[in-house]
């Protein structure tokens, strides 16, 4: 196995930039590649590309399209061991972790395919004499925008949705985790996708924005990232009149109620906390402890955390890899740092590990004031804050009190409790007893300053297709 050429997929043909960035290995900081960097031709041409693409892409039958998007997903699954190697290599995470995100995106593939088939329209009761049919068709040129957390997982969701609509789509996938998008245009590419219906570009990232979402062929911007720059790309779609499609940040509550076993749900919540090392929207960071449960679940999950092994990810008993890169290790310390000085009791980790490699432990702060600015901000990072409350109205309003409202967990085996959480809880996902976000299947985003609109579910192609109605008189 071998980390992939790092080349441009314009118009169904690989191609070299015009310049190109270093990729490196967080675990050492070594140069791992070089990526091919697109020029203002190189966007014209994707531009073009998935304009003619489009044409022949949304005219192709929904099972066609669906046999392509297939036999694309089992190329990847066929080839797992191969793009995990090179995810882990990139980003850090284990390689364990990186096989079930090759996985968790094959299945948005799959999930999509089977949507494809199932983008019903109606036909709505009228007089005798006219019939008004209401056609769901695809919106169009797709600009999207992953991030580089889940490399192969976070675009695959894009494409899914916009190839199985029956759109073309132009990905801007992240410069520090290129390989999975890599991976998944060679797939398309083998298994016969149209050419100018996928392509994929690299480069910086406001530039790319500036030039693609502006120009007449895009119809939609797909992102998933930062509150920040969420919103500023929908200032740029707002002026050219595009819809956006936003998957924002995040500060995940975790509700712990007085009906559970702490120890139970502090276990669970350790393993969690360390996937990706918190690297992750959804990760559960904010955790609402009822009083009465409050110290063993403080001193189970200090001990759990202080156990799991930071390493490496290629090494088979590595649990937690390194973040994503020096600015990550300076924030997150920046967060420890600040809490403590306001008072906050600190359980594990915290320190900076020396040698190389942008590495943090997993670590815990307890007691934290609200002005404290990790209880503001979201640390996306291995860094899981523990507070105590009085009562579950108390625990919801503190999960509620922040403009983040992407998802939220509870542990709860009380009837009464889960219809309060369900009713009252400020977040386009709620999980209880569970601490997995989405999957395929089910609905995901996020409301408030977590964004706009779904995807995954039956409801994810929704936002790459319009809907016309046609009047039509039988008679003159």
């Amino acid at each position: 196995m071998r980390y992939p050429d790092l080349q441009l997929y314009i118009a169904g043909a690989w191609r070299q930039g015009t310049d190109t960035l270093p990729v490196l290995n967080p675990a050492d900081e070594s140069v791992i590649g070089e990526l091919a960097v697109a020029s203002r031709l190189d966007l014209d041409d994707a531009l073009a590309a998935a304009a003619e693409g489009h044409k022949t892409w949304s005219r192709t039958a929904p099972a066609n399209r669906a046999a392509i998007i297939l036999k694309a997903a089992a190329l990847m699954r066929q080839r797992v061991e191969e793009i995990a190697y090179a995810i882990t290599l990139e980003h850090g995470k284990p390689l364990a972790q990186a096989r079930l995100e090759v996985q968790r995106g094959c299945e948005f593939f799959e999930w999509d395919a089977a949507e494809a088939l199932r983008a019903y329209g109606r036909v709505i009761p009228s007089g005798p004499d006219i019939r008004y049919t209401v056609l769901h068709q695809p919106i169009g040129p797709v600009a999207a925008f992953s991030p580089w957390n889940f490399p192969m997982s976070q675009p695959s969701r894009k494409i899914a949705g916009a190839l199985a609509a029956g759109c073309s789509i132009i990905l801007k996938a992240a410069e520090e985790t290129p390989a999975g998008a890599i991976h998944i245009a060679r797939a398309f590419h083998d298994a016969g996708l149209p050419p100018g219906v996928f392509n994929l570009v690299f480069g910086v990232p406001a530039d790319i924005s500036g030039h693609l979402i502006p120009e007449p062929p895009i119809r939609l911007v797909a992102f998933t990232g930062s509150t920040a720059v969420g919103k500023h790309l929908t200032e740029i779609a707002a002026r050219n009149m595009k819809p956006v499609l936003m998957e924002l940040g995040g500060h995940a509550p975790v509700i712990v109620c007085d009906d559970v076993d702490p120890v139970a749900a502090a276990e669970v919540s350790v393993m969690r906390k360390a996937r990706n090392a918190g690297q992750v929207c959804t990760s559960p960071t904010r955790f609402f402890v009822d009083e009465k449960l409050y110290g063993a679940f403080v001193k189970t999950f200090a001990e759990r955390a202080k156990a799991i092994r930071l390493g490496n990810g290629m090494a088979p008993d590595t649990q937690m890899g390194p973040v994503a890169n020096h600015r990550r290790k300076s924030a997150l310390h920046a967060l420890v740092c600040d809490a403590r000085a306001k008072g906050a009791r600190l359980l594990a980790g915290g320190e900076v590990p020396d040698g190389p490699g942008y590495f943090f432990p997993l670590t815990v702060l307890a007691d934290l004031p609200d002005d404290a600015r990790a209880m503001r901000e979201e640390p996306f990072g291995p860094l899981a804050l523990i507070n105590p409350v009085r009562s579950l109205d108390d625990a919801i309003e503190k999960a509620n009190c922040l403009p983040f409202g992407l998802a939220a967990y509870a542990f709860t085996h009380s009837a009464s409790n889960v219809h309060q959480l369900s009713e009252r809880i400020e977040a386009g996902n709620l999980s209880i007893n569970t601490l997995e976000a989405s999957v395929a299947e089910t609905p995901f985003g996020g409301v408030k300053e977590s964004g706009y609109g779904r995807e995954g579910g039956a409801e994810g192609l929704h936002h790459y297709m319009t809907v016309k109605n046609v009047s039509h008189r039988m008679t003159i």
